[in-house]
């Protein structure tokens, strides 16, 4: 799976604004793609979402990484949005680290074979710490576009 497929430029978001974990994420789903949500699901009711999972256990993930996930009824794709944080977000990660990458996504609502793919995709792109490094230096959202998209590409034909 490659993370750029599921990503568009406008949906990453290369100067987060928020330092903590409620704002970040109600931040970022601000950027999902308009008119994706299905009926009368607002983005307040996909946020409440976001925060309930989070706090069973945060998806900070360590490394500088977060990946806040949920499902939704009504929905046909995995709706994706990217964030970088220059200053870092507490999300509570397992490491005490601050997180600078949040991948936020949202799988259609029963679809587990696809969320765990997705959650692996994430995981797998962000393993090494030189996409960090590269990452964190990008100038703009097509910089993190291009490395995302090389960076998945090349993840999916490795052994």
């Amino acid at each position: 799976m490659n993370l750029a497929h599921l990503l568009a430029v406008d949906q990453i978001v290369p100067e987060m604004a928020s330092g903590e974990f409620r704002g970040a994420i109600s931040e970022l789903v601000e950027h999902l793609a308009a008119g994706t949500l299905p009926g009368s699901v607002t983005k307040a009711d996909l946020v409440e979402r976001f925060l309930r999972r989070e706090e069973l256990v945060s998806t900070g993930v360590g490394s500088g990484v977060a990946i806040p996930h949920t499902f939704l009824a009504g929905l046909d794709r995995v709706l994706t949005v990217f964030g970088r944080s220059r200053q870092g977000i507490d999300f509570g990660a397992h490491d005490d680290e601050p997180v600078y990458f949040v991948v936020l996504f949202v799988v259609p609502e029963a679809e587990y074979q696809l969320h765990l793919r997705t959650l692996g995709a994430i995981a797998k792109l962000f393993s090494g710490n030189e996409v960090r490094q590269r990452l964190a230096a990008a100038a703009d959202a097509g910089e993190i576009w291009e490395i995302l998209s090389n960076r998945s590409a090349r993840a999916q034909t490795a052994p």
